[in-house]
Parts: structure tokens; C-alpha cells; sequence
């Protein structure tokens, strides 16, 4: 028997040992013997809580609007990210802001356009989501 085969252990063995060593190292944090989903359920949230409708909309249609505002067309509502719905409401704000723009300049009319998309837009969610499917 020859010495020569066994050279080739001692190095496996090592990489073996050390790669066990880091996988029982990438195990989750936090407190011993909790699980996330014991950890949730004790209290602590999982995840943030999701925005209401009525923010949703009113954020993303005062953004647009204002980006519309300045232009003399339209975009597409889909590449916006609106419904059609919301989509309706960007043009009744931006037509009132250019209105008002006319009437009493720049600093009126993008705050009616924070104003009117709040107002609006939460008349649309006050009973929930629309039901008229998601283009709605």
C-alpha cells in the first residue's frame, strides 16, 4: 500500500468542514429558536403595511399631472400606470390646473393639483375599490 492516494483527504476534509461552517452561519437572525413566521406572529410586522387606494391614486395622479400640465398632450394612460379611471381623473385635474394656472399663475395651479387629485380620488375609493374590473 502506497502513501500516495491519501494526500488528496486532508484538503477535501478541510473544504468539507468549512463549507459546513458557513451554511450553519447563513441560518436567519434574531432571537434563538424563533422562526419568521413565529416572529410575525408574535407581533413584530413582516412587511410594511400597503398604501391605501385613495393615496395611491392621488400621489400618481398629482405626479402626472403636473408632468402633464407642462406638455400640450396627454400620455398613454397605461404608461403612466393609471386605470382608466385614474386616468379620467388626470384630465379633469389638469384641465382645472391649466384653468387656474391662467387665472392666478404657476404656484395656484399645482397646488389645486394636489387638492383636487386628494378630493377626487377619494371620492373614487370612499366605498373601496371600483368594481368595474382593473381597467377602471
Amino acid at each position: 500500500m502506497g502513501t500516495g492516494g491519501a494526500s488528496w483527504r486532508g484538503p477535501v476534509l478541510g473544504l468539507v468542514l468549512l463549507t459546513g461552517a458557513l451554511a450553519t452561519g447563513c441560518g436567519e437572525s434574531g432571537p434563538q429558536g424563533g422562526t419568521a413566521g413565529t416572529r410575525a406572529a408574535s407581533g413584530a410586522p413582516s412587511s410594511p403595511p400597503a398604501t391605501p387606494p385613495e393615496d395611491l391614486c392621488a400621489r400618481i395622479v398629482a405626479h402626472w399631472s403636473r408632468e402633464v400640465l407642462d406638455s400640450d398632450t396627454y400620455g398613454d394612460y397605461q404608461s403612466m400606470g393609471l386605470s382608466n379611471g385614474q386616468y379620467e381623473i388626470l384630465m379633469e385635474v389638469v384641465d382645472a390646473a391649466r384653468a387656474e394656472r391662467k387665472r392666478s399663475g404657476e404656484q395656484a395651479a399645482r397646488e389645486l393639483i394636489d387638492r383636487d387629485a386628494r378630493e377626487r380620488c377619494t371620492r373614487r375609493y370612499r366605498d373601496g375599490d371600483p368594481t368595474g374590473g382593473p381597467w377602471s
